[in-house]
């Protein structure tokens, strides 16, 4: 695909690095050369230095010629523009911006982001994709990573294993046998930063991180037999008042009885914060202060997240949750080799924006009938959800008689309401959804076997 990225800050350097990687002719606008020069030096890319809201600049880029815009500018007004003309001048398909602001974001503005309006195909809001992904892991603090697929009747988790984790050194074969009711398949583990794609043989190690799929109905269960069943928390503290900690709040409030409070060091900020929520006490201060800390009763608070800007004040502030005992500690950190560095400190979820970015559009990159796809580990595998249509090879075949690309293992199959256990004799029928797991290299040959001819129209 040909696709422009305007906007080479963090997010769209995260986004170009990751299209270019999956074989994508990508250009990329910004107005910072300094900031094109070290991109492009380490991917191939097309940099344009320029205002990505000028049609001189955007045809410069060939947008005539473009698949997909990618608006991920700093400014929601510019991404908006950029949009407009990219669609009244140029003809582009597809075009997605990013809106930071909630006065775009709000439900009640959505029909405003149409064909004969402003013509936003998709609209993402990385803050309230963060929040969302926050809230799972606090509905299920067993697990550090939590997905929800074919509309929430499958979940994948990532559980981490340590040495009193049950599920060691057994084969997985076994695991099968003793519990034969438990519809879920153990589909990858990472050991030693190495993806490893499962099968009957494999044992699972202390250390390792393990990836599983799992009906929304036994998510208890798996937690339970991999020791993680943990209690959802009753209090919740968030340090950070940036937009990700607003909307989480909100979130929050929403979804639960749970007592939240938020330290904001900007005074200004945090005295918005405090007349817009109206359930969280809002604290102003440092939350690298222990003194503060203490006066938001970390000694009892069972929950903290922190949110910032500043990947580092993140990592010290949950470590130091944990000194005093907070049971679950949730990280926002952007920058790659921290997240690498600190997996073993004892921070137990990481989330990493970028990830859920690159999965907000890969559900757009993504060709034929593969409805959705989610990147995981920085881009490490993927897990994709696909349609099975009438020509798709495997339709009407056993499981048994499927041969998958190296690389991949089917998760799920979700009929209508129902999904199916994954027995040799469970026959794939067109309208099953299949969920799959790929590692990187593989992710071209799924989509090669879901494309879709022209006579299928």
């Amino acid at each position: 695909m040909r696709i422009i990225i305007c906007g080479a800050g963090r997010v769209g350097s995260t986004i170009a690095r990751y299209l270019v990687e999956d074989g994508n002719d990508v250009v990329v606008i910004d107005i910072n050369a300094d900031r094109l020069n070290e991109l492009s030096s380490t991917l191939e890319i097309r940099p344009i230095v320029g205002f990505a809201s000028y049609p001189s600049v955007l045809e410069q880029a060939d947008a005539q010629d473009a698949d997909m815009l990618i608006a991920v500018t700093a400014s929601d007004e510019v991404n908006m523009v950029t949009c407009q003309a990219a669609n009244s001048l140029f003809k582009v398909p597809t075009k997605i911006a990013r809106l930071r602001s909630n006065e775009y974001t709000r439900q009640r503005w959505r029909k405003f982001y149409t064909h004969d309006a402003l013509p936003i195909d998709v609209v993402i809001s990385p803050e309230v994709e963060i929040a969302r992904s926050i809230g799972r892991n606090i509905s299920f603090p067993g697990a550090f990573e939590v997905i929800p697929l074919a509309m929430d009747k499958v979940y994948l988790l990532g559980i981490h294993c340590d040495e009193v984790c049950p599920m060691i050194n057994t084969p997985l074969r076994q695991l099968t046998n003793l519990f034969p009711d438990v519809n879920a398949v153990v589909a990858a583990l990472v050991r030693n930063s190495k993806l490893i794609i499962t099968d009957s043989d494999t044992r699972i190690l202390a250390g390792d991180d393990v990836y599983v799929i799992v009906p929304s109905e036994s998510v208890r269960r798996i937690l339970t037999l991999f020791g993680r069943d943990q209690e959802r928390s009753q209090s919740v503290l968030i340090l950070g008042g940036n937009n990700i900690g607003l909307n989480l709040a909100r979130y929050l409030e929403k979804a639960s009885h749970m007592r939240v409070t938020l330290v904001e060091e900007n005074e200004k900020r945090a005295k918005f914060l405090a007349e817009t929520l109206s359930q969280t006490t809002v604290i102003h201060g440092d939350f690298l202060n222990t003194a503060l800390l203490e006066e938001a009763d970390i000694d009892i608070v069972e929950t903290v997240i922190a949110v910032s800007s500043a990947d580092e004040d993140n990592i010290l502030a949950t470590l130091m949750a944990k000194k005093y005992g907070v049971e679950q500690t949730i990280s926002v950190i952007e920058k790659q080799l921290y997240s690498q560095l600190v997996v073993n400190l004892g921070i137990d979820v990481i989330i990493n924006p970028g990830d859920i970015m690159v999965s907000t559009i890969l559900q757009h990159v993504r060709r034929g009938k593969i409805y959705a796809a989610y990147s995981i580990r920085s881009g490490l595998c993927e897990v994709l959800e696909a349609d099975v249509f009438d020509t798709f090879e495997y339709a009407g075949k056993a499981l048994r008689d499927v041969r998958l690309p190296a690389g991949v293992i089917i998760g799920a199959i979700v009929r209508d309401v129902d999904v199916l256990p994954l027995r040799g004799d469970t026959i794939i029928e067109k309208g099953d959804r299949l969920v799959l797991f790929s590692d990187a290299d593989a992710v071209k040959q799924v989509e090669k076997m879901f494309s879709v001819g022209l006579e299928f129209f």
